[in-house]
Formats: C-alpha cells, sequence, structure tokens
C-alpha cells in the first residue's frame, strides 16, 4: 500500500507539473530591458508580485542593463522587446525610419534644489551661481531651463548661471557636502534632496508654466517596436493594462511600498516617504492623445533649443510617435 500511496502522490506531482508548464508555455514572453538600481525596477517587482503579468498572459524576463545607452542598444539589437525611455529619442529614430512607439510611463520630472542656506529664493537669485545639472547638456530639464529663463529673466540660462555637469549621485553629494549650492537632478534624486532638507525651488510643472505649457507631460515611457507590437497585440496590450494595474495598486496601497523598501535603498523614513510619494505624483493621468498634443508643443521649444544634436533632422514631432493601442496612429 505504502508503495501505491508514493506511486499515486508521483503521479499528482508530475501532473502538476506538466500542467504548469503547459500554463507557463501559453504565457507570452517579454523581455524588458531596465537599469539595474532605476525606478522602473518598483513597477516590475510589483507587476510581477502580485501575478499583474501573469494575469495577463505575460510572463516577464527582466534584462539589467547598466547604462541608458546600453538599453538603446539592446532594443535596436533585438536583445529585448521594450524598455524605458523618452519619446523625444522615439520621435528622432521614427523620423529617421525606426518604427519605435512610446507608451506613457511616468511624468515624474525634478527640478532644481537649493541649500537653505545657498542665499537663493527665487531663480533670478541664480544669476551667477553655479548649478550642478544631471544628464549633460542635451538633458530635456536643462534645455526647457534655458528657454525658461530667456522667457523669464531675458538671458540664456547656460551664460546667466555657470552649469556644471555631473553624474545624479555626485550633484547630490556636493549639495549635501555644501559645494555646490543648487542642482537640477532627476526626480528620485530630488526626492533625496528634500528629504534631506534642501529646498524646491522651481519645478518642471512651473518651468513650462512659464513657457506657457498648463498641460501634464509624460516624459518616459515604454518603447517597442510597432510591427512587433502589432505581431504581438495581446502580449503588449496585457502587459500596459498590467503596468496600469500595478500603478493604481502603487497609489492606493502603502503596504505595497513597504515590500519595495529594499529595492528604493531609501537611508530613513522621509527618504522612503519622499520616493513613494514622488512615484505616485508621477503617474501619468493624461489620455495618450492630449500626451501627445503636449509633447508636440514640448517637441519645438527642445528643437530649437537642443538642434539637430538632439531631435535629428526633424521639424516637429514624427506622426505616430504614441501608441494608441492595436497600431500608432
Amino acid at each position: 500500500m505504502p508503495g501505491l500511496i508514493r506511486r499515486l502522490l508521483g503521479c499528482v506531482v508530475l501532473s502538476a507539473v506538466v500542467m504548469s508548464s503547459a500554463v507557463a508555455a501559453e504565457r507570452a514572453l517579454l523581455r524588458v530591458g531596465i537599469l539595474q538600481f532605476g525606478t522602473v525596477s518598483w513597477e516590475l517587482e510589483v507587476m510581477q508580485r502580485h501575478g499583474l503579468a501573469a494575469r495577463e498572459g505575460v510572463e516577464l524576463r527582466i534584462v539589467p542593463l547598466a547604462l541608458k545607452d546600453a538599453a538603446n542598444v539592446a532594443i535596436q539589437g533585438g536583445e529585448v522587446d521594450l524598455i524605458a525611455n523618452d519619446w523625444i529619442w522615439v520621435s528622432r529614430m521614427r523620423s529617421e525610419g525606426s518604427d519605435y512607439v512610446f507608451a506613457p510611463y511616468s511624468q515624474a520630472v525634478g527640478g532644481i534644489s537649493v541649500r537653505p542656506d545657498a542665499g537663493v529664493a527665487q531663480f533670478a537669485d541664480l544669476r551667477g551661481k553655479r548649478l550642478g545639472v544631471a544628464g549633460g547638456a542635451l538633458d530635456k530639464s536643462w534645455l526647457l531651463l534655458r528657454a525658461y529663463a530667456r522667457r523669464t529673466v531675458g538671458e540664456d540660462a547656460a551664460s546667466f548661471l555657470q552649469p556644471q555637469f555631473a553624474a545624479p549621485p555626485l550633484l547630490n553629494e556636493l549639495v549635501m557636502r555644501g559645494e555646490l549650492p543648487a542642482a537640477m537632478n532627476f526626480w528620485h534624486y530630488t526626492a533625496r534632496l528634500s528629504a534631506a532638507g534642501m529646498q524646491e525651488l522651481i519645478t518642471m510643472p512651473q518651468i513650462l508654466a512659464g513657457l506657457g505649457i498648463e498641460d501634464a507631460l509624460p516624459l518616459v515611457g515604454w518603447v517597442f517596436r510597432e510591427r512587433w507590437a502589432k505581431d504581438n497585440a495581446a502580449a503588449i496590450e496585457g502587459f500596459l493594462r498590467a503596468s496600469d494595474a500595478a500603478k493604481a495598486l502603487m497609489l492606493e496601497s502603502d503596504a505595497v511600498w513597504e515590500d519595495l523598501r529594499p529595492l528604493m535603498r531609501a537611508e530613513d523614513e522621509a527618504t522612503f516617504v519622499a520616493l513613494r510619494e514622488g512615484f505616485r505624483a508621477g503617474i501619468p493621468r493624461t489620455p495618450p492623445a492630449e500626451a501627445e498634443a503636449v509633447a508636440g508643443r514640448v517637441f519645438d521649444i527642445l528643437a530649437a533649443e537642443g538642434g539637430e544634436a538632439l531631435v535629428g533632422k526633424a521639424r516637429a514631432l514624427a506622426p505616430g510617435t504614441f501608441w494608441r493601442g492595436g497600431g500608432a496612429e
């Protein structure tokens, strides 16, 4: 009898393994390339931990990448199916003949943080002072700040103040040590500075408003090939639904964020809260068609500031840049 029981248990286990394998085989495999320590990993962790991707028939394979440029290379080389990038890169690639599309992921962007002892109460007080800038001379935020400076103080920010370009972690360190009075950094680094007592001088929505753009603008999104998406429509739409479900959960539940603490690497409770609330504030709420219209206006500003080095030969946002579902329009 014991031998029979063992054989029956063995058959049950084998059947479970076979059924599990069959279910997994039915799921569409999506390879997602992300920066190793980027905030995108938080949402993907929620999607997997809570079975949101699996519920949509999608199996995720996370491909960690060291640099943003590595993500661009990976998707162009067919090593991944999706990456996180901005619509400016997508528009440029489309204008050069590629078929990438953009589905909004986040409208969280950084701003300018200043030390409380810097003697800076308004933007005009930055005249002649050093400003740390993340992302280089073609960073979108820096280019928009240059346009904003022309509009508000009548001078290009490149001459109005002293920009110092550096990596985001270094900029935060220099501000914290008092070696820089102010920095324009990516949103999660700005959140860390706020938690450490630095003051928010001006936000990106305020900069855009100063340029006549009052509407919210998602800058970062999921990027993939249009042809691939049409051939894998169920998979990409399932993934995007899982992405929306993850954001909804992250917006509503504090408990979800407790699970994410190890990934967030928050030094203290204030930093943890600042990162959580910064992510929540960045969740897009604008329909793709409206977001694309706003992006078209911002493109004109960026093209005037960054020129061909940023946007290539395009003179307007490339048609079809924003994915509308079932195909870019």
